[in-house]
């Protein structure tokens, strides 16, 4: 809210929009440097001055302009405009407002329709630590998009065709054995696959039985239809297991499968505005415009391709699904492939394809001690494993801390797995992540359980408020919220609108990840410089003030993440 402010009082000074003006303004790291700061080199160019002339006459400005009741000083140091607002003023209407319902709710969307592509594993191969980083970037996508006003859809791309199928139905004709398969069919049915390819090599036909298997499916031959559909029935009864211990569910499950019977409108439209050439015996639409390789739509036999249900898959989301925007959170090695579809889907003249409203939202490979996973070769660490050894984890450490806490079980589920969550979310997407077990489960520091039993030392606190009341129509003296500590606390809680705004504008879940860390860094930091539960009533109420807003906030960041918030750890 202080960034807003900021934006009202700048923008009659200079020639940018709201939207711009807030872009440029940033936290200064010091807070001697104040609350906010404008750098002014973006004027520099148009105003013909160098910054630092700029900074010094728009705080002559600012400061002359300014009445008693602006609540605001304002310095230059060399290129840069710092706002110093005042604490007692300000503190009373900040945390009224962090209080109030709908805070840390947007309009932005404007009710407009986000398709998620998200989590997306393949059927009859397991649910390994590699598929977290969509299924939790997507949730916590989600949970940012819907906060800023949009209606967030999320949406399910099984793995559920392709040629890996072929090789899935020899493995089982070969060695399987449905009465194990059924103990534990994703675990049985990976380790036919990865047999099959260890055979393979050494039997080089069974390449072409799978090929002939694959084909048989295509053709809707009923024991290769049988086979594929309990390899999809079983895969998604783990599937959706898994999805419930994460706590993330979906509003469509559609699989490649399902746009089977839709990838020959596509194929004739591209015909008929003659897009489609001959190249080596594919057929292909060139991009050379765009400085990218051909996008490959049929294969030299006339099989489709990827592209081609990608194709199926964006129209379908738009068309029937009413997406307004369809974002893809899929590994960045897909990168050139998206870039293809969302350039041919503007050639066939689909407008609404253009600019940002087909996204691919990529992200950076996870590894396990830096070695890229690969289901084909059966190096593959099982999510469950972890997440059963994360919660068994956090249970020790109840055990050691607080052995009489109640519901313990369920406390360390939440944190186990918030532990794992935290985790991967804490970092960019765009960055490759070395899983390690000892980091994620590491209990201290910049970590889930950290945020987490901060969480709970507010709900702690605010079991001992005695006679006060805390709601935002009970009016506090900001008096006794004026210290560095208190301060620095509320300032980072009315930030929170932009948090939201800022990690919706890139897509990127770590900044509300970074962002409630730095909310309990600060909340401790207030809780070991001050004494909270005073005896003096007007004080006591503007300290549980502070930290019901905090609680508040942090409850709300861990839920956009996909975390629990037990109340006690």
């Amino acid at each position: 809210m202080l960034i807003q402010k900021t934006v009202q009082l700048l923008m009659p000074h200079v020639d940018l929009t709201a939207e711009e003006v807030e872009e440029r303004l940033e936290i200064p790291p010091d807070p001697e440097l104040g609350d906010v700061a404008f750098p002014c080199f973006v004027l520099s160019k148009v105003w013909k001055k160098a910054p630092q002339v700029i900074a010094s006459e728009l705080k002559l400005k600012l400061n002359e302009g300014a009445s008693g009741e602006s609540k605001v000083q304002v310095s230059a140091v060399g290129p840069y405009l710092n706002f110093f607002f005042e604490r007692e003023a300000l503190t009373a209407e900040l945390l009224q407002q962090v209080l109030a319902d709908g805070f840390g709710r947007l309009n932005d969307g404007n009710g407009k329709r986000v398709i998620l592509d998200m989590s997306s594993p393949n059927i009859a191969k397991p649910f390994g630590i590699g598929h977290l980083r969509s299924t939790m970037i997507g949730n916590a996508l989600y949970h940012l998009y819907r906060a800023a006003g949009y209606e967030a859809v999320r949406v399910n791309h099984l793995g559920d065709w392709g040629t890996q199928f072929g090789k899935q139905i020899t493995a089982f004709k070969h060695w399987g054995d449905l009465e194990t398969i059924e103990k534990n069919p994703v675990r049985e049915l990976h380790k036919l696959y990865v047999r099959f390819h260890e055979e393979a090599e050494k039997n080089p036909q069974l390449e072409t039985e799978a090929r002939e298997w694959f084909h048989r499916l295509e053709q809707g031959d009923e024991e290769a239809r049988k086979l594929w559909q309990m390899f999809v029935d079983e895969s998604l009864k783990e599937f959706k297991r898994m999805y419930k211990r994460l706590g993330v569910s979906f509003d469509h499950y559609m699989g490649e499968s399902f746009y089977n019977d839709k990838m020959g409108a596509v194929v004739e439209e591209l015909r008929e505005k003659g897009l489609l050439e001959e190249s080596e015996g594919a057929q292909v639409v060139r991009l050379d415009e765009y400085d990218l390789p051909p996008c490959i739509i049929l294969k030299s036999d006339g099989s489709t391709i990827y592209a081609t249900r990608d194709l199926a898959t964006a129209i379908y989301r738009h068309d029937a699904l009413h997406g307004d925007y369809l974002l893809y959170v899929v590994g960045a090695e897909q990168s050139l492939h998206f870039e293809q579809v969302f350039r041919v889907l503007q050639k066939m003249g689909k407008t609404w394809a253009e600019g940002d409203h087909c996204r691919h939202v990529p992200f950076g490979l996870m590894k396990f001690e830096g070695k890229k996973m690969s289901s084909r070769k059966g190096r593959v660490v099982f999510l469950e494993d972890v997440l059963e050894e994360a919660v068994n984890h956090a249970r020790r450490i109840i055990d050691e801390k607080n052995p009489d806490l109640a519901d313990a079980d369920e406390v360390a589920e939440a944190v186990g797995i918030g532990a794992i969550i935290f985790n991967d979310l804490k970092n960019s997407r765009v960055h490759e992540v070395d899983f390690s077990m000892e980091e994620a489960l590491n209990f201290q520091g910049e970590t889930g359980p950290y945020v987490q039993y901060t969480y709970a030392r507010t709900q702690s606190l605010m079991d001992k408020t005695g006679d006060v009341a805390v709601a935002p129509d009970v009016m506090i003296n900001g008096n006794h919220l004026a210290s560095d500590s208190a301060w620095e606390l509320i300032k980072q809680l009315s930030r929170y609108p932009e948090v939201i705004r800022q990690a919706v504008r890139h897509d990127e879940p770590s900044v509300m990840a970074r962002y409630v860390l730095d909310v309990a860094k600060k909340f401790n930091r207030f809780y070991h410089a001050e004494r909270i539960l005073v005896d003096e009533r007007e004080e006591r109420q503007a300290k549980m003030t502070l930290v019901a807003a905090s609680g508040r906030i942090l409850q709300d960041g861990m839920k956009m993440l996909g975390m629990k918030t037990p109340a006690r750890i």
